[in-house]
Parts: C-alpha cells; sequence; structure tokens
C-alpha cells in the first residue's frame, strides 16, 4: 500500500486527506506543527473510513520522521490568504514555511513525488524544487483542475449541458494572471468560442479569476473542499500510473519558449510524477497573454529566490 504524507492540517490538508481515504489510495500520515490536530484528525478520518468500510491506515504525527518512505508529500501547509490580500501577498511568509517543509520531505521521503498546494502556487512550486533539490518531474503545483473546475461550472450553467461534457486547458500562474484558453475549450468537440459570444465569455473568464476571492469573501476563509478533490485526483493519477492530462504547475526548461520559471502546463502525469509537457498550438494573443502571465511568476520567483540566500 502506498504511503501519503500531508503537510499541513488546515481545511485544504484535510479536505485532500479525507478525498485520498475516500479513493483508497493508500495509507494516510497527517503532520502539523500543532500539538494534538494531526492526531486528532486522523482519528476522526479513521472513524469516517471505518463507518464507509474503507481499510486505510491513517495516522497524525507532529514529528517528520513519520512520512519516512513515503511515495507522495502533499504540501498545504502555510499562511492562508484573507480576503484583502493577493497570493502574492503571501510571498514573505510561506517561502520560509515551504523551505522548512521541502528540507523535511528531503530528509525523510527522499525517492517521494511532491505536490505542492501553498499559494502563491507557482513561486511555491518553485521553493520547493530549490529546496528539496528533487528532479523537476517530481515536484508538481496543484492548481489548474481547481481553476479550469470553476470556469468549467459557470459555462456548465450557462450552456445548461454537463459539467463533464466541457473539456479544455489552462495555462500561466495560479492567480489574476491565469490564461484561460476558450477557444481550445470544447463542449463535446465543439469550441466554447461557437457557442457563446465573446462578450459572454469574457465575462465568464473574469468571473473564474475572481472565483477564489468570491468565495472568502462569503464564507470567511478560502476554498478547500474543491482544492481537496483536485488534489486527489494528481494524486490519484501519479500512484495509480495513468497518464492522465492535468494542468500542472511544472518549472519549465524550453517548453512554450520559457526557461526556469514554475507555470500551469497540460501535464502527463504517472508514477514518476511528470512525464511530459504537452505544447499547445497558441495564437499570437494567447502566446503574449501566457508570457505576460510567466513574467508575473518570474519576477515573484526572483524575490523568492532573495528571501532563500
Amino acid at each position: 500500500m502506498p504511503l501519503i504524507g500531508v503537510i499541513g492540517c488546515g481545511r485544504v490538508g484535510v479536505s485532500a486527506a479525507i478525498q485520498i481515504a475516500l479513493k483508497d489510495l493508500g495509507d494516510l500520515v497527517l503532520v502539523d506543527i500543532v500539538q494534538g490536530l494531526p492526531q486528532g484528525e486522523a482519528l476522526d478520518l479513521s472513524h469516517m473510513a471505518s463507518i464507509l468500510g474503507i481499510d486505510v491506515e491513517i495516522t497524525g504525527s507532529n514529528d517528520y520522521r513519520d512520512i519516512s518512505g513515503a511515495d507522495l508529500a502533499v504540501i498545504t501547509a502555510g499562511v492562508v490568504r484573507k480576503a484583502d490580500m493577493t497570493r502574492m501577498d503571501l510571498l514573505q511568509k510561506n517561502t520560509a514555511i515551504v523551505s522548512d517543509v521541502s528540507e523535511k520531505v528531503r530528509e525523510y521521503a527522499p525517492n517521494s513525488k511532491v505536490i505542492v498546494v501553498t499559494n502563491p502556487l507557482d513561486v511555491m512550486t518553485y521553493v520547493a524544487l530549490r529546496k528539496t533539490g528533487f528532479e523537476r518531474e517530481r515536484v508538481i503545483g496543484f492548481s489548474g483542475l481547481l481553476d479550469f473546475g470553476r470556469f468549467r461550472y459557470l459555462v456548465a450553467k450557462e450552456l445548461g449541458v454537463s459539467r463533464s461534457s466541457i473539456v479544455g486547458p489552462i495555462i500561466g500562474e495560479h492567480g489574476d494572471n491565469m490564461v484561460l484558453l476558450p477557444r481550445l475549450t470544447h463542449v463535446l468537440g465543439k469550441p466554447l468560442t461557437s457557442l457563446l459570444p465573446r462578450e459572454k465569455i469574457g465575462e465568464l473568464v473574469e468571473r473564474t479569476r475572481r472565483a477564489g476571492a468570491e468565495v472568502i469573501s462569503l464564507k470567511g476563509w478560502s476554498a478547500s473542499h474543491a482544492p481537496g478533490a483536485g488534489v486527489a485526483l494528481m494524486v490519484e493519477a501519479i500512484l495509480k500510473d495513468t497518464d492522465a492530462v492535468i494542468p500542472s504547475s511544472v518549472y519549465l526548461r524550453g517548453e512554450y519558449g520559457v526557461e526556469g520559471v514554475c507555470s500551469v502546463v497540460p501535464a502527463v502525469l504517472g508514477l514518476s510524477g511528470v512525464k511530459r509537457v504537452i505544447e499547445l498550438d497558441l495564437d499570437d494573443y494567447e502566446r503574449r497573454e501566457f508570457l505576460k502571465s510567466v513574467e508575473v511568476v518570474r519576477q515573484a520567483q526572483e524575490a523568492a529566490d532573495k528571501l532563500l540566500h
């Protein structure tokens, strides 16, 4: 049975653990610095699994040694985004946290794959990559499923179709500069641009970009259920070696003409982590928007580099 470490027992970490347990993907170790919190969450989740007849072992710990030998580490630890904060406002505090966590993962789970969930997502993926020293294929940022899921929700409501009928990519930064691609988004093969007018599509794109802040303003804290579901899908793709194409934050080495920046791109995920990056045929406008989005991340990475020295 694979071993999965979930580091950070806030709402997102616990939601991810719930979804991973429900999929019966492996045994779980929850780790947090708060005494009693991971142990209590693990016990509660163990009772849940027992009710459902799911035979996974779920334990909680304040000691990173308990992730020893983990096949996969999910990093959700960090300061939570507030309503008046952008993801980039979190940079300084979360760089320190993710740096420390990544060093522990390197020490105790040196053969693991890492899924980073902490915001600002793309920069924290870069920080984890630097501090673990792992190959870029083993350090993957979660966000694309969340952002496209939000877009899919809005499009499905607008068109009155099943959400599962809508497929498409998303690229760039996880944040205000995300690049949705309506031209390459399809409803059972039919381009979205042929189904909705440009103005309506633009409205849905903007609503998608604001969705995270909208959730925070309504419930008082950031999204957790949707991220948890998306993380579990990525864990499933890796541990079951499904070769699923999932938009993921990956350190680019020449793909899309970009070097040395973590950005969301379509990636084939499997047992080795990122098996390959799929390069989309972007038109001139889409490419400009993507490169503009990447530049935002590059500047934030440079800021993170200064904090890491």
